[in-house]
Order: structure tokens, then sequence, then C-alpha cells
């Protein structure tokens, strides 16, 4: 897997003030804008073909602009129907091979719901596709890092301990952390110093210091309400305390990625990087 220099700073998506969008000038944008990590969105169906992948790869390079990957929303690795399990893997296989096409580091995908099942038995189901996800990856020589997320609703698979334990337990994966669905999961709690502190020091106790060094993030603003996360907002429309979130992950030496998902995708990246540059730890 490669490995990441330094925490950088990107969008979910080409930025909006792309001019004649595709990915390719979305890409060149974000270089010209002064960050460095782009999410391809697959998000509503991978439709990347193998050639432009490959065209994908030569500009980000020649950018230096890291490339992560967001699987389908469509996607139930719990699903009662078995069928729509294979699909929902498929998704996120299809998606892992683009990305690897593209040299890209990280696919990021929500794994999918309780469905009012006992946590411990869907733990147990996701555990096993994603097993079967990861061996179909590794024998098509497909070098990516697997990301379940941190989800922003209780009723969804994803907690902080879920991740931390199904990375312990399957290889090639480690968790994507979405700063605020954790915000909104817990109902407005974890937006303090004090418990970014401790989540970062169960992934480093739990996972050892590569997670830290290998962390693909998600931070945007978020309104939600006692069900969890409602939509994302502007950092600065919102409650979320980024700067100091910001802090902690400079304290902790974090390395990787951090996207923004705020309906302003570039304004916020570019915000958080600038402050991001400023702080003194």
């Amino acid at each position: 897997m490669k490995k990441v220099d330094r925490l950088r700073f990107g969008t979910a998506g080409i930025p909006i003030s792309t001019p004649k969008p595709s990915t390719l000038t979305g890409i060149e944008q974000v270089k010209k804008l002064g960050l460095d990590a782009m999410e391809l969105e697959f998000v509503r169906g991978v439709n990347l073909k193998p050639e432009m992948a490959k065209k994908i790869k030569y500009v980000a390079q020649k950018n230096d602009i890291l490339l992560t990957a967001h699987a389908p929303y469509y996607i139930n690795l719990n699903a009662t129907e078995k069928a729509k399990r294979e699909a929902s893997k498929n998704r996120i296989i299809q998606s892992a091979e683009r990305l690897h096409e593209a040299g890209g580091w990280s696919v990021v995908f929500h794994a999918g719901y309780y469905l009012k099942q006992e946590p411990s038995k869907v733990y147990d189901t996701i555990k096993s596709e994603i097993r079967d996800i990861v061996k179909t990856l590794q024998d098509k020589g497909v070098n990516v890092w697997i990301r379940p997320e941190l989800t922003g609703k209780p009723t969804q698979f994803g907690s902080l301990n879920e991740l931390i334990r199904i990375s312990q337990e399957v290889e090639q994966v480690l968790p994507a952390i979405d700063f605020a669905h954790c915000h909104a999961r817990n109902k407005g709690k974890y937006n303090s110093t004090e418990e970014w502190r401790e989540m970062l020091s169960l992934l480093e106790e739990g996972l050892g210091r590569d997670a830290l060094n290998n962390m693909h993030i998600h931070i945007s603003g978020i309104e939600y309400s006692d069900k969890g996360e409602k939509n994302h907002l502007n950092l600065q429309e919102s409650d979320m305390k980024w700067k100091d979130l910001l802090r902690v992950l400079k304290e902790f030496k974090v390395k990787g990625v951090v996207i923004s998902e705020s309906p302003n995708i570039e304004g916020d990246a570019i915000l958080m990087k600038r402050k991001y540059e400023k702080i003194k730890v």
C-alpha cells in the first residue's frame, strides 16, 4: 500500500468552480486551488471506464493529487436477500478496481443497516462479506484500502468500536472516520478536544500507529436530530468545532487525507487546509 507523506486536504468530487467539469479538469482545478486530494464520487454508480481511469492516474500523478473514492450509496452488506448482498459487494469491488486503475489509495463505503437485528449478528454478517470482498480484490492484485465508514445514524452499522474490531480481524481494512457523522450519530457529542483525543487514542491502541499514518477522514458541518444525521452543512453554518478538531489531528501527527463533504466542497477544504497549516502544537 502506498505511503502518505502528510495530511492532505481535498474535495468530495469535482470542485464546484471547475470550468467544463470532468474528473480530469477537476483534478487540475484541485491543484490550482492549492489542495492536494480529491475523492472520486461513484455514489450513483461506478461509471468510470478503465481507459479513462488510466488518464486520470496520469493527470493525478502529474499534479501530485491523492485520489480516494466513495462507493455507491446503494450498499447493504446485511441485506436479507442474498442477491442484494452480492450486488452490494460487486459495487465495492468495482469501485476499488477503478480506483486502483486510477492510481488511487482508499475506497470508502457505508457498510449496511442493522435492520433491527442483534448487532453482534450483523457484525458477523458484514465481516464475512468484507472478507469476501478483500479476497476477491487480492486475487485480482487490487491494492487499495477498504474503508467501512463511521456512519451518521444509530440504525446504520459503523460505530467506532465496530470499525476498529473489523479492521483488526480483516486485512487491508481500516476505518473511514467521518467526524461529522460521529457527532450526529451521538446526538451532538464528539465535538470536543477530549472526545477527539479519545477517538484517536482508541484507533492507535486498537490498530497501531499505522492507522493514524493512513487516515481517511471526512469533515463537514452537519444538521442532526435524535435519529442522527439529517444533512451536511458548511462548517461556518454549523456547531462543529472544526478548528479544535484540526488542532487534535496535528497534535496526533495524523497523516492521510481530509475530504470536505460540505455543500461548498472546495470552500471548506481550503479553509481547513489554511487553518491547519497555521496551527502550532
